[in-house]
């Protein structure tokens, strides 16, 4: 609370959140405007008759996008998608993973690629979108509405990976994951005051309410108490010159987190899962109901290939975001070791396979995370609330909420060190000159 407090103290933290709330907030009205030409009342009619597939899953990444379709419908989806298809691709293409190694240049020029990406993809899903709504009855078919939908959805889109730069840029935390954060936050009240409701009804028990709010808390505690884990590897730096001072022998700490992947793996997970989605529906005469045996959260089909897609983007996304030969590099040079290992490529291996473990050890407990709640859930008979309140969601919430609270504990440390530094330069003039006019008066 005293870390809140102080957002509004400090007044770049209290432009930085402010921001951050403006932008969000204009997201979420965003997501009420429709698009032109569509008769929203049969989509909602065909969202509900197929909301416990993984539509359901889909609009709740969209915060309400979905059954509104609104300017919004397509989300920061097309981002993500191209997001991984250039990860994936960078090891393949020397341009692209020299781009990497070229420091901020080079990744102006990715993101530059990524957004391209983005707009190109937009346009084929808005494109396909529109002929599976003229296919379906649900618009009339002409040149001019396929044409306003693709350019209104695809704006919306870019609206939306705008709005998650400027967040990360002048906001606070990850705009992509912010925005995601948002859509499900907003729908978390009303389905709890929905699910609260069938218990006043009697069409659900009271003790199911309490035992669904007591797993809820118990997944809250759990997420929190993994996420804060970390492996502690020793780094031991010897004496050495610096300048003319001579520094101790020093043992330091390198922490390695348990899941240090944090929500990417679910959320890349959930983005390759809606493609189908969205190509069953744009087929003419598709069986949605057949599709959404198979597709629906809870079915051994779909949980086997969402716990198979997060382990594979664990794994993948670790080794972007931690490079142990780099690392052991980096020891080599700064004439740091870990105690046992010799420096070099035995160092690069040690920490190639604790890294492996720990990876394995956070994809089975994100596999858990968001598979087990949502499952438990469906099996007391609150579907609405599985899908809100599910593993998934609540591993993107809690999680989310955690990285922005580090980094603005980051700035408050940063702002605190430099108040410091500063008061403790001036301590220091301030006894340097009294102790020049005492020399003085000794000498005199």
């Amino acid at each position: 609370m005293n870390g809140l407090l102080a957002l509004f103290q400090i007044p770049e933290l209290k432009k930085r959140l402010l921001f951050t709330i403006g932008m969000l907030a204009v997201y979420r009205f965003g997501v009420f405007v429709s698009t032109p030409g569509v008769d929203v009342d049969k989509i909602r009619q065909m969202f509900e008759s197929n909301a416990n597939t993984l539509f359901g899953l889909i609009n709740l990444f969209s915060g309400g996008a979905l059954e509104q379709f609104s300017i919004f419908t397509l989300g920061i989806s097309p981002y993500i998608t191209v997001s991984i298809i250039i990860q994936l691709l960078t090891p393949s293409f020397p341009h692209l993973e020299n781009l990497k190694k070229e420091g901020d240049a080079g990744r102006r020029v990715i993101t530059r690629y990524t957004r391209q990406g983005t707009i190109l993809l937009a346009l084929f899903q808005s494109y396909m979108i529109a002929r599976a709504l003229e296919s379906k009855g649900l618009a009339t078919p002409s040149l001019s509405f396929e044409l306003v939908t693709m350019i209104t959805l695809t704006a919306g889109t870019a609206f939306v990976m705008w709005l998650g730069e400027q967040i990360t840029e002048r906001g606070l935390g990850n705009g992509t994951s912010l925005i995601i954060f948002a859509g499900i936050a907003a729908r978390m009240p009303s389905v709890f005051g929905s699910t609260v409701e069938l218990a006043r009804t009697g069409e659900v028990s009271p003790f199911t309410i309490i035992a669904l709010i007591l797993f809820s808390l118990f997944s809250i505690y759990a997420i929190v108490y993994v996420e804060r884990a970390h492996r502690k590897i020793p780094v031991q730096y010897p004496r050495r010159m610096v300048g003319k001072r001579m520094t101790q022998a020093q043992t330091q700490y390198m922490p390695l987190k348990l899941n240090m992947t944090g929500v990417i793996p679910p959320i890349f997970a959930s983005a390759i899962l809606m493609v189908p989605a969205t190509l069953v529906t744009v087929l003419p005469g598709a069986d949605l109901s057949a599709f959404g045996k198979f597709f629906t959260p809870g079915s051994w089909g779909y949980e086997g290939i969402y716990v198979a897609l997060i382990v594979l983007f664990s794994f993948f996304y670790t080794a972007v975001v931690f490079n142990p030969t780099e690392v052991a590099d980096n020891l080599k040079k700064n004439g740091g070791f870990i105690p046992l290992v010799r420096p070099g490529a035995e160092t690069a291996d040690y920490l190639y396979a604790v890294l492996t473990r720990l990876t394995l050890w956070g994809a089975i407990y994100i596999s858990l995370v968001c598979v087990l709640p949502q499952v438990i859930y469906l099996q007391m008979g609150a579907s609405q609330f599985a899908y809100v309140f599910g593993g998934t969601a609540v591993l993107i919430v809690v999680g989310v909420t955690l990285d922005t609270a580090s980094q603005i504990e980051s700035m408050l440390v940063a702002r605190n060190y430099e108040a410091f530094m500063s008061k403790n330069s001036k301590v220091r003039g301030g006894a340097g000159s009294a102790s020049y006019t005492r020399n003085r008066l000794v000498r005199r």
